[in-house]
């Protein structure tokens, strides 16, 4: 097949563009290349000759249609988006200009090629999105491909927007269209303002390890390996105009997610005394910080087969030990705006 894939520069999209190009497939790149988005993401395919990258911003119209027009894709997958709830909390303008009005650019210009192209079967236009349109869970449930959306942060009634914005053109104008949800990602190549990343590089700088509140939310978490895995089955398996939740089937809490890094980091990287754990520092909450996400995964396995492959345990150990290997991959995000500070208190 040939993919476009929007955001293959940042944490998700990268994922799907070395997997997809590890099974032959052509890939065009486009990425605005903005704050979280990373060139050496991709390094390791970029010479190859069914690689191609294109930069170019989602919401630029005209280049959109000259990247779907020029190239033909069968599959457009659709991962650009501006994701940190903290950075949503203190500009949301960023959210609302690239999450909603980029993803309707970017249908209109997969509608206006599909149409020209004589509405070929074949074309898909895949969107990728968020267990986070939601909202929160109690104690007990699992939010369904049913639920009802109710996002609470400006990230996640962004993303929301989008989804209603992609099933419409599905619903009005016909185009071919297949939506996912995700639970949390995590793994190799993450950004280091996330939880996961901020807790591995903080360990190791001697720095307090920042936990919201009482550590009590709880988030299911998916290896972004697997992730990129199920996105390809279902780009090219899943039913029209259908969604598919993923997830990890792997629920902790932020405290219990941090003392198991740190007694993976205890064993990879002893300190000379004491255990990383006690760097544990509890912060001010987030505002409206939802309590607790979990994925029923249950279509996707019984209509596509598609399980995840790693457990949590196993998928920590893999990705604390990356970031041991790769120092010259973080060291150089350091200075990123925003890395390092306390975002999202809606001062």
């Amino acid at each position: 097949m040939k993919l476009l894939v929007t955001g293959g520069a940042g944490f998700i999209g990268s994922a799907v563009v070395r997997l997809a190009i590890a099974r032959g497939h052509e890939v065009v790149n486009v990425d605005a290349l903005t704050y979280a988005a990373c060139l050496d993401n991709v390094a390791s395919v970029s010479d190859s000759p069914c690689y191609k990258f294109i930069h170019a911003d989602i919401c630029d119209r005209a280049a959109m249609n000259a990247a779907i027009s020029d190239h033909r894709p069968d599959i457009v997958m659709h991962l650009a988006a501006e994701s940190h709830v903290d950075r949503s909390i203190d500009g949301p303008d960023a959210f609302i200009e690239t999450n909603i009005t980029g993803t309707y650019s970017l249908l209109e210009a997969a509608r206006t090629y599909w149409a020209r192209a004589g509405k070929p079967e074949t074309f898909r236009f895949h969107h990728i999105s968020t267990d986070e349109v939601f909202g929160s869970l109690g104690e007990t449930g699992l939010f369904t491909e049913d639920s009802p959306y109710d996002p609470r942060s400006p990230y996640s009634a962004s993303k929301a927007a989008s989804d209603h914005l992609v099933r419409a053109w599905h619903e009005t104008y016909g185009l071919p269209v297949v939506l996912t949800n995700c639970s949390n990602n995590y793994g190799p190549y993450h950004f280091p303002e996330k939880l996961i990343p901020v807790v591995i590089l903080n360990a190791l700088a001697g720095k307090p390890l920042p936990i919201y509140g009482t550590g009590a939310n709880v988030r299911d978490w998916l290896f972004v390996e697997d992730h990129a895995d199920a996105l390809l089955l279902v780009a090219e398996k899943g039913l029209l105009g259908r969604c598919y939740n993923i997830g990890g089937n792997n629920e902790r809490s932020n405290l219990e997610l941090v003392e198991s890094l740190c007694a993976i980091l205890d064993d990879l990287r002893p300190l000379p005394r004491g255990s990383y754990s006690d760097q544990i520092t509890f912060v001010p909450d987030r505002p409206g910080h939802d309590a607790r996400y979990a994925i029923d995964a249950s279509r996707i396995r019984d209509e596509l087969g598609w399980v995840p492959s790693v457990t949590l345990e196993q998928g920590l150990r893999m990705t604390a030990q990356w970031y041991l290997d790769n120092p010259g991959w973080w060291q150089a995000l350091q200075d990123r705006h925003g890395v390092g500070d306390r975002l999202g208190m809606a001062k």
